[in-house]
């Protein structure tokens, strides 16, 4: 890991980056992957860099909520960029939808890829005899069929130590725009190149939005939060 010394807080641009930066607000040096980047648009607005390409200087904070409403609060963008910057509260929300955006983006992509199955049919043979690494549940689909698919996921574990991850972060209708399909309730989503940034960037989204850096396998999925239902 390189020293903190060695890496300034505004960075110079996005071709510049390196594979670790400050975190502005904890002054702790991080993977990017764990951080989002920040610049200042025309305008004078604080814009999140979700992708890491947004032109100008940059600002990197760790990839909560709570890391950015703290940012704001503190005025840390005006002492960093050392300017007049607006950052409003609505930044947090701002920056959550993007990175929502984002990972939907992704699964489009797994889609075209051939690397996501749809329909509790197709689902439920893929865990018979694909190479699953997630399944995805519509939060506002049906807790039956939910559970029936989580209980051959529990069995597919048992007889395969490699955990699939559970995901239920996104309604039916955002599901159905990303793969081009109708009422997409539950997918399945096979090992690949395309699957893997997927992954990686729905573990950034769960991050920011609930603090909590690990396999996103083991959180509750919205759906079960609103059910009452433990992670399976």
């Amino acid at each position: 890991m390189l020293a903190q010394q060695d890496i300034d807080v505004i960075d110079r641009g996005p071709k510049g980056a390196a594979a670790e930066r400050f975190c502005a607000l904890s002054r702790e040096v991080k993977p990017v992957g764990e951080l989002i980047r920040f610049v200042v648009g025309p305008d004078g607005s604080i814009v999140p860099d979700v992708k890491r390409k947004l032109p100008g200087r940059g600002l990197w904070l760790t990839a909560d909520q709570d890391t950015l409403a703290q940012a704001v609060k503190r005025n840390l963008f005006a002492k960093n960029f050392k300017k007049e910057v607006r950052a409003g509260e609505d930044l947090v929300a701002q920056t959550e939808k993007l990175l929502e955006r984002s990972v939907l983006d992704a699964l489009a992509i797994a889609g075209k890829a051939g690397q996501v199955l749809s329909g509790f049919t197709r689902v439920e043979a893929a865990l018979g005899s694909e190479k699953v690494t997630a399944i995805l549940h519509a939060r506002d689909g049906a807790a039956d069929g939910i559970r029936k698919i989580d209980a051959l996921v529990r069995r597919r574990e048992e007889e395969n130590p490699r955990e699939i991850t559970k995901i239920g972060a996104f309604a039916s209708s955002q599901l159905d725009l990303a793969l081009g399909r109708s009422n997409v309730v539950h997918a399945a989503l096979l090992a690949g190149d395309a699957s893997s940034g997927f992954l990686a960037r729905y573990q950034r989204y769960e991050r920011f939005r609930t603090g909590k850096a690990g396999n996103p396998g083991q959180a509750k999925t919205r759906h079960q939060d609103a059910q009452g239902l433990g992670s399976e």
